[in-house]
């Protein structure tokens, strides 16, 4: 049975008469009329009869007017909650982020958020770029903070990409070594080297390379904190970008910024289309807000 049908029905029940019911759907009473001949038709069963004073149920119509009012319901609660969720009274994200931006851009945005719109529930999981642009092809999360060196994440179509920024790298030096101004190749290679995460470890040994020399990695650490406990205890060397340092500086290493390891691209990914869910725009909204002041 067509729903619009059953409701137009389910207006005639409640005021009694076809005219009633005609002038509270706004429709003409043939309009309404034909549309109970076509729902009775449907039904295989007389649903109303006519009478001088009105309509009356039919057993069948008492049935039908039970299941009438339900749909009548479960269409007010869903325009309710539609609503609610249209005008961020209410709704859940599902954000994953790589570790410094977990520290540095999104605890920012998420305050924002609730703060404008306390009925929004947003979940975090913390992850590197890779796995975090598997979870939104997934649908297990629906924005990821991602990044890439000198450019965006090698992208296939699949997500949209919104940059955030721009992230300097720098070489992050024991306090007690003696540096010299200009940083050169030799005077690296003799150096004990720290590295982060897989990508990270990567680009570390293909920028070292370009500069002409092969780093010595003794030491592996995904943890930017452990990173530069390393350093400044004088275990080796390394290079990390300005959100690792925003989001922790430890006061014993000594940092030089060093234009050859490149730079890292900060930025947003979701599905296309996601950007019109108002959950899923508000929040991205938030974390562009959050990069003007961190990545400015």
């Amino acid at each position: 049975m067509d729903p619009r049908r059953v409701l137009v029905f389910r207006e005639v029940a409640r005021s009694g008469s076809l005219s009633a019911a005609a002038r509270g759907l706004g429709m003409t009473q043939s309009a309404v009329s034909q549309q109970l001949r076509l729902l009775e038709r449907e039904a295989g069963v007389p649903l109303l009869l006519r009478t001088t004073r009105g309509t009356r149920l039919t057993e069948a119509g008492e049935a039908l007017l039970r299941r009438a009012d339900a749909v009548h319901t479960a269409l007010h609660l869903a325009g309710q909650e539609l609503g609610a969720l249209s005008q961020l009274r209410a709704g859940a994200v599902r954000l994953a982020s790589f570790p410094s931006g977990t520290a540095t851009l999104v605890p920012p945005a998420v305050r924002s958020l609730h703060a404008d719109h306390p009925g929004v529930e947003v979940t975090l999981v913390e992850t590197e770029p890779p796995e975090a642009w598997a979870s939104v092809l997934a649908g297990e999360s629906d924005v990821a903070l991602v990044f890439g060196y000198d450019g965006p994440p090698h992208d296939d179509g699949s997500l949209a990409w919104v940059p955030l920024g721009v992230e300097a790298m720098y070489l992050v030096l024991p306090p007690d070594q003696a540096v010299p101004d200009a940083l050169g190749a030799p005077w690296l290679a003799e150096r004990d080297w720290v590295a982060g995460c897989e990508r990270c470890r990567q680009h570390l040994v293909a920028c070292c390379r370009a500069a002409g020399f092969e780093p010595r990695l003794l030491h592996e650490s995904d943890d930017y904190v452990v990173v530069q406990s390393l350093v400044a205890h004088g275990l080796g060397v390394t290079a990390l970008p300005e959100l690792a340092l925003s989001a922790f500086r430890h006061a014993d290493v000594v940092v030089r910024r060093v234009d050859w390891f490149g730079r890292r691209h900060v930025g947003i990914v979701h599905r296309p289309g996601a950007e019109r869910v108002p959950v899923i725009r508000a929040l991205m909204e938030r974390l562009q807000e959050s990069a003007r002041v961190v990545l400015a």
